[in-house]
């Protein structure tokens, strides 16, 4: 078991299948919001599946317009059961709060990873916890 201290930045609990990106992600033409899948075609996780996974990547990339789509993958229940970042990314975290508030049934926590990042892999069940801990079996 693999346990990380994570600040968390949107708390809360999630669990699921981890998915670790190569690269960062733009949330704005790189994520289908109707099935969570990363169309990014230049993205090496091009085709990739997100919905419901515990989705780790270094940061996202650019456009402020990737909230929107956050929050509506939220609203669409095709999120990340939570994202685990190298580094915080304003437009994810507005996305995530926005998406929460606007639908009080779903979440999806953030928790900055900071130096227990590179410890994460793929394909392994992922829990994270209020307090921002990560833990991998």
């Amino acid at each position: 078991m693999v346990s990380v201290d994570g600040t968390p930045i949107v708390p809360g609990v999630a669990e699921g299948a981890s998915l670790v990106l190569d690269q960062p992600l733009s949330w704005w033409g790189g994520i289908d919001p109707r099935n969570g899948t990363i169309i990014d075609p230049h993205h090496p996780q091009h085709g990739q599946p997100t919905a419901g996974s515990v989705l780790v990547l270094p940061r996202g990339r650019g456009s402020s317009g990737g909230s929107a789509v956050l929050a509506e993958s939220m609203r669409l229940m095709t999120a990340p059961a939570a994202l685990v970042l190298g580094e915080v990314d304003p437009i994810l975290v507005v996305g995530a709060i926005v998406g929460a508030e606007l639908y009080p049934d779903r979440n999806c926590p953030l928790v900055v990873a900071g130096g227990g990042y590179g410890l994460l892999v793929s394909n392994r069940t992922t829990r994270i916890r209020t307090d921002g801990s990560i833990e991998q079996a």
